[in-house]
């Protein structure tokens, strides 16, 4: 005989049920991967240009990743570097990405030379290659709206270090929660993304890109977020100070290949 369930059951099946749908449906946080290419010289980094340009980032978008930012360096005197940001809408995508390039055959003969590089000449020192989830506050990236000239743009990609995992999620709390976001939103400053890193080499860390039509746009945006009465009133808060031990602020260029 069909015995009806407690109200505490169907509670229980209820949020299970609400969990799934939320996770099928799209609305979760994105995912980002930053690959960052070290290069000894000049033609390390014309052998990555190519391969990027002429084969990953084609490959990428016939993959489904349809907007890829690829970045250098403003000041190159801290050593020769191409960044690559990936976003993602899950961990599955991110799972079954290398295999969709492996499978590829386009890709495998556009990006040959690269691929087949010998171990007497790579075509890099390293590559790191780090891992994240979009911040609450804004779980997806946005693209920025710039007129100028792709040489001219700034954008601006700040890690954030904390000193233990619980200064660290302080930290991301003032974004979130804290509206640390909003008052970047709120001066005019265009943030890409925001994101926890949950794989990478200086954890506990936050990543974030902001972006700005000129190095003058960038200047004025900084000054104006600097002396807002919010984050004044925000970065004040005893429960928020000693959350960053170190920080890493590197200004870049987007290449002329790069999708934004």
């Amino acid at each position: 005989m069909f015995k009806m369930k407690s109200n505490k059951q169907l509670k229980i099946i209820a949020l299970f049920l609400f969990a799934v749908t939320l996770s099928l449906s799209g609305s979760a946080r994105d995912y980002y991967q930053l690959k960052v290419y070290n290069l000894k010289d000049k033609d390390q980094e014309t052998l990555v240009d190519n391969y990027l340009k002429n084969a990953y980032l084609p490959a990428l978008h016939r993959a489904g990743v349809k907007q890829v930012g690829i970045f250098k360096p403003v000041d190159a005197s801290g050593g020769m570097k191409i960044i690559v940001f990936i976003p993602l809408k899950n961990v599955d995508q991110f799972e079954k990405l290398e295999t969709t390039l492996l499978k590829d055959k386009k890709f495998q003969t556009d990006g040959t030379d690269y691929i087949n590089a010998s171990w007497e000449n790579p075509p890099y020192e390293r590559m790191e290659s780090i891992i994240l989830r979009a911040f609450s506050d804004m779980p997806e990236f946005a693209i920025p709206a710039h007129k100028t000239p792709a040489s001219e743009r700034i954008y601006e990609l700040r890690s954030y270090e904390g000193p233990t995992e619980k200064y660290y999620r302080k930290k991301v709390e003032m974004f979130n929660e804290g509206g640390e976001i909003t008052i970047f939103k709120n001066v005019g400053s265009q943030p890409v993304f925001f994101g926890e890193v949950l794989s990478g080499s200086t954890m506990p860390n936050l990543m974030y890109m902001t972006t700005y039509s000129d190095m003058k746009s960038h200047d004025e945006h900084w000054n104006a977020f600097r002396t807002h009465p919010d984050w004044k009133e925000l970065s004040a808060k005893e429960e928020y100070k000693h959350t960053v031990s170190n920080s890493v602020i590197q200004l870049l260029h987007p290449t002329e290949y790069s999708d934004f």
